[in-house]
């Protein structure tokens, strides 16, 4: 017997249900906020993430699918989504078109880790991006747009929020801090020791708890940001305040990506397990010029749709459509061709086997449609079909050309 690879998971019944109801409704919130829809290759040259993620990422450095193809191009499956609409967004010249553009995606994402729960290889995010507006309202925008489909979907959660700097305050916030790290790097993990000649603020994301107890004493960037990082993340927080939105300040906070610039937040649930992250995101200001573009600032976040799926209620329906079924051989032809053309009007299950009516009308409950219409011997005979509302519990007799 062949199984789904490792890490690898079909989304079935209940699940799929719980998808669709999920990507419809955060679509709408995001469209209500002047969000469009674009849709990205899965495939994308690996390049790409290497220059945007990162290669001090585990993301690149660990978890890639990447391959070479039959035309011996370095390719790989897309480990996120940010990076791809950043490179369409450029790619289609919106980087050159003055005024801000702003897109939500959604899809399957593939990282070689090891597979737990709410963490698999393929999964799925939610996410979106807004380009070319700088001004703090628009990090508050952000935020609030993932809060409302959190909330739409009654999901418990704490905002943490950061501020990783910019071009100006960061550099020598690193100086710092790697020097502080050359003190302790005996004591710190392989990855904490290659992050400190890649991106060092990256070992604040470690989860060792040897390397975190080392880092206690380590320099903070909250208080080494210049004057326009710190003006704008107390417009900020100071916004959520008055607002009477709820965050922590979490100096631990980097995100696992390079590309953030300035404001970080994460929404953190206690519902879910040791994966607690339901979602994040932050401002990527330089991304679009790292790739080629014309200087434009950016902000977005993902939601991973499977750590959330099981934290959903499905709203309750109420039984819709025809069952057609047949309890006579010479009944099913007619039976089929009514519920070919009852299709035209409404949802129809169509029954190929006679059976009794006790089972019939068990199978249309469990099917969840409200009318169980069959075709008995004494109905074929008077050119009728019998039909049942199982929700009034009413049941008639209607003529074939009535009906």
């Amino acid at each position: 017997m062949i199984n789904a690879l490792r890490g690898m998971k079909d989304l079935l019944s209940t699940q799929i249900e719980k998808y669709d109801y999920f990507i419809k409704n955060a679509s709408d919130i995001a469209l209500n906020f002047g969000f469009e829809h674009i849709e990205t290759p899965i495939l994308e040259e690996m390049a790409l993430f290497k220059r945007s993620v990162g290669e001090s990422s585990d993301i690149v450095g660990k978890e890639m699918y990447e391959f070479i193809d039959k035309g011996n191009n370095n390719i790989c499956l897309r480990p996120e989504g940010t990076a791809g609409v950043v490179r369409s967004f450029i790619q289609n010249k919106y980087d050159r078109i003055a005024g801000v553009k702003r897109f939500f995606y959604h899809g399957a994402m593939f990282r070689y880790e090891r597979p737990q729960k709410g963490r698999l290889r393929e999964f799925h995010q939610f996410g979106v991006e807004c380009f070319g507006e700088s001004n703090p309202y628009e990090d508050i925008n952000i935020i609030l747009l993932l809060k409302e489909i959190l909330d739409f979907f009654k999901i418990e959660y704490t905002l943490k929020i950061n501020s990783l700097g910019c071009e100006k305050c960061l550099p020598p916030f690193k100086e710092n801090l790697v020097k502080f790290l050359g003190d302790i790097e005996d004591g710190l993990c392989d990855d904490c020791k290659r992050r400190i000649r890649t991106n060092p603020i990256r070992v604040f994301d470690c989860k060792n708890k040897s390397c975190q107890e080392l880092l206690l004493d380590a320099p903070r960037l909250g208080v080494s940001l210049c004057d326009e990082c710190s003006k704008s993340f107390n417009f900020i927080k100071n916004f959520l305040l008055e607002a009477n939105i709820k965050y922590e300040v979490d100096s631990n906070l980097v995100r696992g990506l390079d590309y953030y610039t300035k404001t970080a937040f994460e929404f953190v649930s206690t519902e879910i397990g040791a994966q607690n992250a339901v979602a994040g995101g932050g401002r990527y200001d330089k991304l679009v010029k790292f790739l080629d573009g014309r200087d434009t600032p950016g902000i977005g976040f993902a939601i991973g749709i499977e750590r959330i799926l099981n934290l959903i209620n499905l709203p309750k329906t109420e039984k819709s459509g025809y069952y057609f079924g047949a309890m006579d051989e010479n009944a099913i032809s007619l039976v089929y061709k009514l519920g070919v053309k009852k299709r035209k009007q409404e949802r129809v299950e169509i029954a190929y086997n006679p059976k009794s009516l006790k089972a019939h009308l068990k199978t249309a409950d469990k099917k969840g449609m409200r009318y169980c219409a069959v075709i008995g011997e004494n109905e074929l005979k008077n050119h009728q079909v019998w039909i049942k509302d199982l929700v009034k519990k009413e049941e008639f007799l209607k003529n074939i050309e009535e009906f």
